[in-house]
């Protein structure tokens, strides 16, 4: 039976404790917060600092978060970036006689690259996953299908999702948060390479002023760059939290499951 409801109705989503709430467990003891999350991972996850391409102990440093994270008991969808590998955005800055929407194409592309390489690296570790794209390449990957990704989830698998939503002009981002909605997970957690949602680029201003708790509306007036100006209208809307935190960080996966204090929380005030 298809067990996920509108999210509008979901009254689980606005009583779920932010991870602020809870802290100090010891690392895989606490009993995990979330029955299923959706994990957005850039592509620059997928390279060493500063380099692009793929490098795999940076893959298999995620991957063996991941699992640990799956072998919980806690539903895993995963959403991944192309930027270690191309943007779109890079060839519309000039004239490159690539039109737009084609550049969009081969970024989703890109991210089925990425799919790929993490599917192996979990397999490796001895997961079981599926991969699914939002454009067709049977030989390599299953189609997207909103309710057999949902029976991937119940059966255990972790699910990697590439190729964004299929369409031009949607960034990883609001692909990210629109297959939260839809798979039913409990929140949208993004990793990324700072500890959480900042003032300014922590990277450049060491005086920037870490946030461990906004509302929606915060984080659009105050325009900070958790992401996309669409992904978080989504997640305002229908009130899936964000939690924005530091996956380079030893165990951060696990601990964020577990709802323990880390990163950045995004919420209805």
């Amino acid at each position: 039976m298809d067990r996920g409801q509108d999210h509008a109705a979901d009254p689980r989503r606005d009583a779920a404790p932010a991870p602020a709430e809870r802290e100090g467990a010891p690392d895989g003891a606490a009993e995990p917060t979330y029955r299923r999350v959706l994990l957005k991972l850039s592509g620059e996850s997928f390279a060493r600092p500063g380099e692009r391409g793929i490098a795999m102990d940076e893959v298999l440093l995620v991957a063996r978060q991941t699992l640990l994270a799956a072998s919980r008991g806690v539903e895993v969808a995963v959403v991944i970036g192309g930027g270690n590998i191309l943007r779109g955005a890079s060839f519309t800055a000039g004239n490159s006689g690539v039109q737009e929407a084609t550049a969009h194409s081969m970024g989703m592309l890109a991210t089925v690259i990425n799919g790929l390489a993490l599917q192996d690296a979990l397999e490796s570790l001895g997961a079981q996953t599926r991969l699914m794209t939002a454009i067709r390449m049977d030989g390599v990957a299953e189609p997207y299908i909103r309710r057999r990704a949902r029976r991937h989830l119940e059966k255990g698998r972790i699910v990697i999702l590439a190729a964004g939503t299929g369409s031009p002009f949607v960034t990883t981002d609001t692909a990210a948060a629109q297959r939260a909605l839809e798979l039913g997970a409990d929140i949208l957690m993004k990793a990324t390479r700072v500890d959480g949602i900042y003032s300014d680029d922590p990277e450049k201003n060491p005086h920037a002023i870490l946030y461990r708790e906004l509302s929606y509306e915060q984080v659009r007036e105050r325009q900070l760059r958790v992401m996309d100006a669409t992904a978080v209208s989504l997640c305002m809307e229908h009130g899936m939290p964000i939690l924005v935190f530091n996956y380079r960080r030893e165990g951060n996966i696990g601990r964020a499951i577990a709802g323990e204090r880390v990163g950045s929380f995004v919420r209805r005030g």
